[in-house]
């Protein structure tokens, strides 16, 4: 019997009604993924159900090494079928991680499979997917089609060309670039030139990795932001990942194969000059903090209030949980620690920071989370039962904020 149901994580009688009056049927903007505009292009055809759900996944893949599933068949040379089913032997053991949740979601949403993926079920659902992914609507651009997205933001190397972007013009998902510079690892000369081309090409959003805080990234954001604000964009800034931490096997498979980590230096000081440098200047874009470690949660919390500005509401943005804090504990402890110290009922919401087609029920998760937490509060008494009010926070936060925040 599967998990899968109408009340999944839905523990009080107003959440139940928020998620499914105001949440369950919004459109998705998803303002911040991984996915592959080179992919959605060609309108890419899954080979099965280890290319769909574990090609590229090193979520799924750190969850394996845990069980001691050897790297063979993880990112080796074992076939397709033998990574499959050495993941379904894995997940039974992963009660309370959000993949397994995630795993049964998607398997529902998308091929209507109510049965829990293990051992035993594993050759019966990789025959099923499979079928399925036969039919053309399973393609890339089917996928997201089907999972009613209405806008995809990419991660882009400022050197790309876009020309993936430009084939998708017409396709009925706005499928719109990100100016990641630090992909590129230098400022060059031309960079402004670069986001010009960028900002033709329909990009709203910048975005930062920030492993360290030092003076020489705090001025290269400073000068980056800067151009940002003239533009209009979004800066966002991900802060605090520690990445590849085993050089053996850095060296053998290479980066973002899941040997990254929570770093646990100070930040405060560091986000506060940067923020206050652009603010004197009067060159302060609209700004995503991130943390990677929940122990940031108060202080980016705290600093969001130092630098709003009218008249966009909740200008600077206390990102969602992000990677690690991806769960229902994580957006839970990022949700109240915003309640606490800011606007909730502002906030920009999710995204899927991934490059899985079918990862689009994390939203559907997050909804469900989100209306659980607000219907706790209701129910306690702490907010009126205010159908109004509770639409518009609930509809804003799924959908809404972002959009107008965006201009989508």
């Amino acid at each position: 019997m599967g998990i899968i149901n109408d009340n999944f994580m839905l523990y009080n009688d107003t959440a139940k009604h928020l998620y499914n009056a105001y949440a369950k049927e919004l459109p998705i903007i998803d303002y911040h993924c991984h996915l592959s505009p080179e992919q959605i292009a060609k309108n890419y055809s899954f080979k099965n159900a280890y290319d769909l759900f574990l090609g590229g996944d090193h979520y799924k893949w750190r969850l394996m090494r845990s069980n001691g599933i050897d790297e063979k068949y993880i990112t080796g040379d074992a076939d397709d079928y033998e990574k499959w089913l050495a993941f379904a032997k894995t997940l039974p053991y992963a009660i309370g991680n959000p993949i397994y949740h995630w795993t049964h979601l998607e398997l529902k949403r998308y091929f209507d499979i109510d049965d829990i993926l293990c051992e035993d079920t594993a050759e019966e659902i990789w025959d099923k997917v499979n079928e399925y992914l036969k039919k053309p609507e399973y393609s890339a651009q089917g996928l997201i089609k089907m999972s009613n997205v209405e806008t995809i933001c990419t991660t882009d190397n400022p050197y790309d060309d876009l020309r993936y972007h430009k084939e998708l013009k017409d396709f009925g998902t706005k499928i719109l670039p990100t100016f990641r510079p630090d992909i590129n690892g230098e400022i060059k000369s031309d960079i402004t030139d670069r986001m010009d081309y960028f900002n033709e090409n329909g990009c709203k959003l910048s975005d930062h990795s920030i492993d360290k805080m030092d003076d020489d990234k705090i001025e290269k954001i400073i000068f980056l932001g800067e151009e940002y604000a003239k533009r209009g964009w979004t800066m966002q800034l991900h802060i605090g990942a520690m990445r590849n931490n085993n050089t053996r096997m850095f060296n053998k498979i290479g980066a973002d194969t899941g040997f990254d980590s929570i770093n646990d230096f100070q930040i405060a000081e560091g986000v506060s000059k940067m923020l206050n440098e652009l603010e004197k200047r009067d060159m302060l874009p609209k700004t995503i903090l991130y943390t990677l470690n929940p122990k940031d949660n108060y202080v980016l919390g705290a600093m969001l209030g130092n630098f709003q500005k009218a008249p966009i509401p909740s200008k600077i943005q206390f990102g969602s949980g992000w990677w690690f804090n991806d769960n229902r504990d994580g957006m839970v402890a990022q949700m109240t620690a915003l309640a606490n110290l800011g606007i909730l009922g502002k906030f920009v919401g999710m995204l899927t920071d991934s490059r899985s087609f079918v990862s689009y029920p994390r939203h559907e998760y997050f909804r469900r989370i989100m209306c659980n937490l607000i219907g706790e509060w209701v129910e306690k008494g702490e907010y009126p039962n205010d159908e109004k009010a509770l639409k518009k926070i609930v509809e804003g936060i799924c959908y809404y904020n972002a959009k107008e925040y965006f201009n989508f």
